[in-house]
């Protein structure tokens, strides 16, 4: 193990923190200079990582997802009549619809129940936790996990940030990426570090007891 992570095993599983990641000062910037991710830099459509539909991890996840947008009042969803009339799905059931170049969960700038994502407005109002709404993709971004076996009994869980690599064909036409810092810092400008900013989803992913931790070891 290098000074550049941190490794918290827990059972079978081997967690791998990138430290600079998770010291680092990164924090979303969506509305307020997100460039996107497109092929043309475009912060005034606010359309940020929502320009393609959320992938979900299986069915069980798409119907979560279905009765989630059930729950969302109209008021709360720009797009509620086309989520009514064909539903929140793809063609296939992979991913959210994308509608006019967004996720159709996406409000745009200037929509009066309030821009930004309808299931995080719908989640506040009822005093609950985001990720409680959410496709997970959604609310662990920027956040990846890399799972690789090491033997029959124990799996490596690699925690870092996610790379231009990991939007697939996609990434390679991308004008910005927010987590690179070779595409400049704009994103790094948060008032505290990752793991401290993200702690709500960090539990959610590898648990209180291994979080505790990673925070011991980090200070």
């Amino acid at each position: 193990m290098s000074d550049k992570s941190i490794e918290i095993q827990d059972g079978e599983t081997i967690w791998t923190f990138d430290r600079e990641f998770m010291e680092s000062n990164w924090t979303c910037i969506w509305g307020q200079g997100c460039h996107g991710i497109e092929k043309e830099k475009d912060a005034a459509s606010q359309l940020g990582c929502c320009s393609v539909g959320a992938q979900f991890t299986g069915e069980e996840e798409a119907m979560f997802v279905a009765a989630m947008a059930s729950m969302v009042d109209p008021k709360h969803m720009q797009f509620s009549n086309e989520a009514q009339d064909g539903g929140v799905f793809n063609a296939d059931r992979t991913n959210t619809r994308v509608i006019e170049g967004g996720c159709i969960f996406l409000n745009r700038p200037g929509f009066s129940g309030g821009a930004g994502c309808s299931l995080d407005l719908a989640a506040a109002e009822a005093g609950e936790s985001r990720l409680d709404w959410k496709p997970s993709v959604c609310w662990e971004l920027p956040i990846h996990i890399d799972w690789k076996p090491i033997d029959n009994k124990l799996e490596r869980a690699t925690v870092r940030a996610w790379r231009r690599e990991d939007w697939g064909d996609d990434g390679d036409t991308m004008a910005w990426c927010c987590t690179d810092r070779n595409d400049g810092t704009e994103a790094f400008v948060g008032t505290q570090p990752v793991v401290d900013y993200m702690a709500e989803e960090l539990q959610n992913i590898v648990g209180t007891e291994v979080y505790v931790e990673l925070k011991r070891r980090l200070t």
